[in-house]
């Protein structure tokens, strides 16, 4: 500011502070000098300006507050000794100035912060306690035991004698051929497909093997005489897998026209068509209880079926991407579902979602699950991933090799399953093979500790 030649220091002190009392009122003159490093002056007046109409409570609410404070007061209390003595000792001390109450230990019956009476004052900024992780359980590594050769197709589909004796596969060569599970060698070939077996289904209770494939037709061979004894026709298109229920008599079946097909095994008749997918279904598992018919499909969705109803009883939508592998746990009442880079696990009956698999970034063809809580995942990569089935932490992942001659592309895993013991996990792989692995005998948890740290916070979805 410009001051007169003539105007005395003094005299312009007393006009500066008036023009200072004129801006930001006279309750606002400083007597003391300002401890502020940015000059704001004008903040206190600001303050004044914008909240003052908002510093009492209008007397409509003020009523209610009244009410409600002189109601909590007529209500019985009952306080502890600790509580009593904690009260008079913060009454000694003076009254309390923290914006948090926390009550006394003890006090409400027990109840802690967040769970205490409706008279203590509740924390609207604690921090949620987090959740405590639960560490992976020690599991061998799994190595490679036996590489089978035969096939001149792609191995798509696998399935194990309920005794142990024996396997299944089918291939891109329209062919069924049975192995032994000890040694690994060639016992019969089945023929009549027309085109690719892509699933395969022993039954635990009759002497049959229930084959479907891209030609359409669902076959079922008498194990006795090795030769087909029923069709079951209805699938306008390919069929891309089956499933036997566990105890009924009945078949379910699903393919590239997008709906689940429920057969009696005995007559051949179509008891149920299950429709509400809209793209192939990729996989089918059933089970005893409800949901007795799960699917995953290339809609990217997952449905529980009622089989009574013969109608869904729900949607899971989690996934972004086709879901192309199921697997139920042999002794949970869990199952995890799998799309491109993408393994979640679920909870029966109501499909409530658990957990995420993370790590495999791939197309995940298959899933297969043990006894003793390790899940398998094959991606058509030829990457191979081991989960502990309980806190879906992956302590191994290795890739799988082509065999000599065949492309590097040809590394996929199209088909796995665990044979009965859950000691073997067999492979069939886009290099037309059939692996075998296991666990690693002479591993400890010192030699394969666990490499597994817990996270700050877990993402759910």
């Amino acid at each position: 500011m410009d001051f007169a030649p003539s105007q005395s220091a003094e005299e312009a002190v007393r006009a500066s502070a008036k023009r200072t009392a004129d801006l930001f009122g006279s309750e606002y003159l400083m007597v003391a000098p300002s401890t502020t490093t940015d000059g704001s002056i004008g903040v206190s007046y600001r303050r004044k300006a914008e909240y003052e109409h908002v510093k009492e409570l209008p007397p409509v609410l003020a009523a209610k507050q009244a009410q409600a404070a002189s109601s909590r007061s007529k209500r019985p209390k009952i306080q502890s000794a600790q509580q009593a003595q904690a009260q008079a000792t913060g009454d000694k001390s003076g009254a309390s100035m923290s914006l948090v109450k926390r009550p006394a230990p003890g006090a409400g019956g027990g109840a802690g912060l967040a769970g205490g009476s409706e008279d203590q004052p509740k924390s609207l900024i604690a921090r949620p306690s987090a959740t405590k992780q639960q560490p992976p359980e020690w599991h061998a590594p799994w190595k490679l035991m036996r590489v089978i050769s035969g096939h001149l197709g792609w191995v798509r589909a696998l399935a194990v004698e309920p005794n142990n004796q024996w396997f299944a596969s089918g291939a891109g060569d329209r062919t069924i051929k049975i192995w032994n599970m000890a040694t690994g060698n060639l016992r019969l070939t089945l023929t009549g497909h027309i085109s690719t077996v892509r699933g395969l289904a022993v039954s635990p209770r009759h002497p049959y093997l229930f084959s479907c494939g891209e030609d359409k037709m669902v076959k079922c061979w008498d194990l006795e005489t090795n030769k087909v004894i029923r069709h079951y026709h209805g699938h306008l298109s390919g069929v891309y897998t089956l499933a036997l229920h566990p105890n009924l008599d009945l078949l379910v079946t699903g393919g590239r026209d997008g709906v689940c097909r429920v057969w009696d095994m005995r007559t051949r008749s179509n008891v149920h068509v299950l429709a509400g997918h809209k793209g192939t279904v990729a996989d089918i598992k059933c089970q005893e209880a409800d949901p007795q018919v799960i699917s995953g499909s290339l809609d990217a969705t997952v449905r529980l079926w009622d089989l009574a109803a013969g109608k869904s009883m729900g949607v899971l939508t989690h996934h972004k991407k086709g879901v192309r592998a199921l697997a139920t746990h042999p002794t949970e009442f869990t199952f995890a579902s799998a799309s491109t880079g993408s393994i979640k696990q679920w909870k029966c009956p109501e499909g409530a979602f658990m957990q995420n698999f993370e790590g495999q970034n791939a197309v995940i063809n298959s899933l297969a699950v043990n006894d003793e809580n390790v899940m398998f995942s094959g991606g058509d990569n030829g990457s191979m991933g081991f989960w502990d089935w309980k806190t879906g932490h992956q302590f191994q992942s290795i890739d799988t090799m082509a065999q000599p001659g065949s492309l590097d592309a040809e590394a996929g895993i199209m088909a796995s399953t665990f044979d009965k013991t859950g000691l073997r996990l067999i492979t069939g792989e886009a290099d037309k093979t059939i692996k075998v692995w296991k666990q690693d005998e002479n591993a400890t948890p010192e030699t394969h500790p666990v490499a597994w740290a817990p996270t700050l916070g877990r993402t759910r979805y």
